[in-house]
């Protein structure tokens, strides 16, 4: 399951498109048009989301609904419900990693939403807090 977080667009000043996250202040963009402040959107949101994860702040669930939203991808979204996890269990990436057997790098990149970590690593990461990781696809609408 994807996270999916509700946007505004507005038009702007200067002809341009902005766009805001109710549930998340600090993710703040543009686009030049609609598509181009969709896409945009995405990479505020998973700015503002590393920005939390390396600050150690909770990433609670996107609470808004709206006529507009977009979802992240699948691989930034477990990675989320990684860093989710770990918090509510009280597990520092130091004790995962022990868990793991894994150096302490790759815990660190396991949580960047920017590092194209392979599936089974995180279902292994998944696995030792007692957790599995399923893979749902569906028909776009």
């Amino acid at each position: 399951m994807s996270l999916r977080y509700a946007v505004v667009l507005e038009p702007d000043d200067n002809n341009t498109i902005l766009v805001t996250v109710p549930d998340l202040p600090e993710a703040i963009t543009f686009g030049e048009d609609r598509d181009d402040a969709m896409i945009r959107a995405v990479d505020a949101i998973e700015t503002a989301l590393i920005a939390r994860i390396a600050a150690r702040e909770d990433i609670p669930s996107p609470k808004t609904t709206g006529a507009t939203s977009v979802a992240l991808p699948a691989l930034s979204s477990a990675k989320v419900e990684l860093y989710r996890l770990m918090r509510r269990q009280n597990v520092g990436k130091a004790e995962l990693s022990r868990c793991l057997g894994v150096a302490l790098p790759q815990i660190d990149r396991l949580l960047d939403l920017r590092h194209n970590s392979r599936l089974d690593a995180l279902d292994r990461a998944f696995h030792a807090l007692g957790h599995t990781m399923d893979l749902r696809i569906r028909k776009v609408a």
